[in-house]
C-alpha cells in the first residue's frame, strides 16, 4: 500500500462507508491500473511530507506518473492523466537537500566552503526546474499532463478493497462473502462475530452490511463486527488498517484465542445475531456459542472441583443465531456438523460455491480474413472448405506440370486442348480468390460493422480467482422460557377472543358449521327459484 495515514487527520467517517462524491485528502483510494491490477493510495496534499519530487507526493507506475494533486477533489471513477514529473536524479535532489540540513549544520567550516560550488550548482539547477512549468503559491510545482497513459481512480468499497488489499491469509473472495452475509440475515444495525479476522476482506464487507451509524451516548447499541484474531503479527496490522479506514468504532478487534478463551468481552456478551468462523477446528469453538452451558462444560467443571462460573450467552436471546463456518476440507465438515448436531444447531445445510466469470466476444470465422485477435482463420461452412480445397488442388497441378523443353514436340509446341484447361484452371482460381458480391467476410461489401461481424459468444475465464471452500449454515432457535411465555400471554391474552380457532371447544365449532351449511343450502334455494321466475316471465 502506497503511504501511511497520520491517525489526527484520519477522517470522521469511513470512506468505506460513506465515501462522498469526489476524493478527498488523507482519504484511501484505489487506482485502477488495468482490468486486474489495483492499487490501493492514500491522497495527500501537496504541502505533505513527500518524496522530494517538484509535484508533490507523486504516484508511479508502469503507466506513467501521477501527482496526487491531480487526484484530489475529481468524481469517483475519472480517468486521470500522466504528468511529465522528473523521476532521475534532479527529482529527488530535493528531498536530499532537505534530509542533509541537519548533517550540514554540524558539518565544519571547511568542509562548507568546499561545498559552495556545489551549492551554486543545486540553486541553478531548481531555477532551471522552476522554468520547466509554473508553480504554485506553495512552491509545488503544477502538473503538466503527459501523453503516456492514464489510469481511473475508484472509491474503496469492499468489493474493490478485495482485489486489492495486501494478502496476510487466504482470502474471502466477493462471491463468497456476498452469500454468507445473505444467508446471515446481515441488516443494518446487527451484531457479527467474526473469528478469524485474517486479511479483512470479510471484515469490510460486514461492516458495511451492518453499519447504521456511529455508537453515540444516547444510541450506543448500533451494528457492530466483533472480530478475533489468533496470530498476533496479523492481528496487530490489522488494527493499523482498520483505524486507517476509520472503521476502528464498528469493528472491535481482538486478539485471542478462540477455542480456549471463548467470545465474551471484558466478561459481558455481544449479544450477536450472526457468527462466522473461519478457522481450522470450528467444531471446537462451537462449544462456546450455546444459550445455555454445553454437557461437557458441565462434566468437565465438577470433575475438577472447581467453582462454577457463571454461564453468559455470547447470543442474543430475543433473536434466534444464524452460523457459518469456512472450510476447506470435507473431513472438517463432517467434524462440525456432528457439532452443531450434539448442541443443538438445527436446519444444517453445506453450500460450495463455484463462481467464474463469462467474457463475451465476437467469433469471426473465415479462410480470407486476417490474422488478428480473436479471428478464426477456418472455413466458415462447406462450400467455402470446398472453394479452398479446390484452389490447393489446381495449384497442386499447375506446380507439377512438365514445363516446356527437350521432352519431344508435344510438351514444346503444346495443344490447343492442354492451353484451353490451363486458361479454364486460371480463371477458377481467380474466380475463387475474389471476394464475391453476397461474401459477408469483405469490408468492402459488406454493410456490417468489423465490431459486430461474427457470432457472439461466452467464454469462461481462464484462471479462477476464488478457492474451494465449504460453508456450512446452521441456525439456533430462539430460546422460549417461562418468562416470556408470561409476557406473550400478558400481551395476547387468550379464552376472550370470539370466531378465532381455538377459543371455541369442537360442540360449538360442529353448531356453527351447521348453520352455516344451512344458510348456505337456503341462499342456493333462494337463487333457484328467482332464477326460475325470471325464466317463466321470459316465456310467457
Amino acid at each position: 500500500m502506497t503511504g501511511a495515514m497520520d491517525p489526527t487527520t484520519r477522517p470522521k467517517v469511513s470512506p468505506f462507508l460513506e465515501p462522498g462524491p469526489l476524493t478527498k485528502v488523507n482519504s484511501l483510494a484505489i487506482l485502477q491500473l488495468s482490468r486486474d491490477n489495483l492499487q490501493p493510495v492514500y491522497l495527500k496534499s501537496p504541502a505533505d511530507e513527500h518524496d522530494g519530487y517538484a509535484e508533490g507526493a507523486v504516484v508511479n507506475t508502469r503507466y506513467g506518473s501521477f501527482p496526487h494533486s491531480t487526484m484530489i477533489g475529481v468524481p469517483w471513477g475519472s480517468q486521470i492523466r500522466a504528468s511529465k514529473v522528473d523521476t532521475g536524479s534532479r527529482g529527488r535532489k530535493r528531498k536530499r537537500q532537505l534530509d542533509g540540513d541537519a548533517g550540514r549544520d554540524a558539518a565544519s567550516p571547511n568542509e562548507n566552503e568546499n561545498d559552495n560550488d556545489n551549492g551554486h550548482e543545486a540553486e541553478a539547477e531548481a531555477e532551471a526546474r522552476d522554468t520547466d512549468g509554473p508553480a504554485a503559491s506553495n512552491g509545488i510545482k503544477e502538473a503538466v499532463a503527459d501523453t503516456s497513459g492514464f489510469i481511473h481512480i475508484l472509491p474503496p468499497i469492499p468489493e474493490i478493497w478485495t482485489m486489492s488489499l495486501p494478502h496476510r491469509t487466504q482470502v474471502v473472495y466477493t462471491p463468497d462473502y456476498s452469500y454468507v452475509l445473505h444467508r446471515l440475515r446481515a441488516r443494518p444495525g446487527a451484531v457479527i462475530i467474526e473469528a478469524g479476522a485474517g486479511s479483512g476482506s470479510f471484515t469490510h464487507a460486514a461492516a458495511r452490511a451492518v453499519y447504521n451509524g456511529y455508537p453515540t451516548a444516547t444510541c450506543p447499541r448500533k451494528g457492530k463486527v466483533v472480530s478475533f484474531e489468533y496470530h498476533e503479527q496479523r492481528y496487530h496490522k490489522m488494527s493499523v488498517e482498520l483505524s486507517e479506514h476509520g472503521l476502528e468504532e464498528i469493528v472491535h478487534l481482538t486478539h485471542r484465542d478462540v477455542y480456549k478463551d471463548g467470545f465474551l468481552l471484558d466478561g459481558k456478551s455481544p449479544e450477536a445475531d450472526a457468527i462466522f468462523l473461519d478457522l481450522p477446528a470450528p467444531w471446537d469453538a462451537l462449544h462456546h456459542l450455546s444459550r445455555r452451558r454445553p454437557a461437557q462444560a458441565v462434566a468437565g467443571a465438577s470433575s475438577s472441583g472447581g467453582d462454577e462460573v457463571p454461564w453468559v450467552s455470547v447470543l442474543n436471546r430475543k433473536r434466534s443465531a444464524y452460523i457459518c463456518t469456512f472450510s476447506p476440507c470435507i473431513e472438517q465438515v463432517t467434524k462440525t456438523v456432528s457439532a452443531m448436531r450434539r448442541l443443538g444447531w438445527v436446519d444444517i445445510e453445506m453450500v460450495e460455491i463455484a463462481h467464474r466469470k463469462l467474457h463475451t466476444a465476437r467469433d469471426r470465422v473465415g479462410l480470407n480474413l486476417a490474422i488478428d485477435r480473436g479471428v478464426n482463420n477456418s472455413a466458415r461452412d462447406v462450400d467455402e472448405a470446398m472453394a479452398r480445397l479446390t484452389e490447393i488442388e489446381d495449384r497442386f497441378r499447375e506446380h507439377s506440370r512438365p514445363k516446356g523443353g527437350a521432352g519431344g514436340s508435344a510438351a514444346a509446341g503444346g495443344d490447343v486442348d492442354d492451353m484451353d484447361e490451363d486458361d479454364d484452371d486460371k480463371a477458377a482460381v481467380a474466380a475463387a480468390e475474389a471476394p464475391t458480391d453476397g461474401d459477408a467476410s469483405s469490408p468492402a461489401s459488406s454493410s456490417i460493422p468489423s465490431w459486430m461481424d461474427g457470432r457472439l459468444v461466452a467464454r469462461g475465464e481462464a484462471e479462477i480467482k476464488t478457492h474451494t471452500s465449504y460453508l456450512v449454515f446452521a441456525v439456533l432457535p430462539r430460546e422460549w422460557t417461562a418468562e416470556d411465555e408470561a409476557a406473550a400471554a400478558e400481551k395476547y391474552p387468550c379464552g376472550a377472543e370470539k370466531k378465532i380457532v381455538g377459543s371455541m371447544d369442537k360442540a360449538a365449532r360442529k353448531k356453527e358449521r351447521r348453520e352455516l351449511l344451512a344458510a348456505q343450502q337456503g341462499n342456493r334455494k333462494a337463487r333457484r327459484k328467482a332464477r326460475d321466475e325470471k325464466m317463466g316471465e321470459g316465456a310467457l
